[in-house]
């Protein structure tokens, strides 16, 4: 095993030091159910959107307007979710 001089790095090498603290089980539980709860909210409101919007262009009562609306919401939708799907 080499051992390094923490004095006196070799060239062109740095070095850092971080003390982190351990998460417990129950720290990461609560962690995971509200990340949990918050993507089940998300994708409730995405979903209610999609509906409102899918529900306005194909009523027969509504606009023009109404529907150019609703075809920019889900065009909006849509591309944010093949960009999250992608990341990129």
């Amino acid at each position: 095993m080499s051992h390094i001089d923490l004095n006196n790095p070799p060239p062109n090498h740095t070095f850092s030091v971080s003390v982190d603290r351990q998460e417990t089980d129950a720290e990461r539980n609560v962690r995971l159910f509200k990340d949990l709860a918050l993507f089940i909210v998300a994708l409730g409101f995405v979903v209610l959107i999609v509906w409102l919007c899918y529900a306005t262009l194909v009523a027969t009562t509504t606009s023009a307007e109404e529907k150019k609306w609703a075809m920019s919401v889900l065009s909006a939708a849509t591309g944010g979710i093949i960009g999250y799907l992608l990341r990129k």
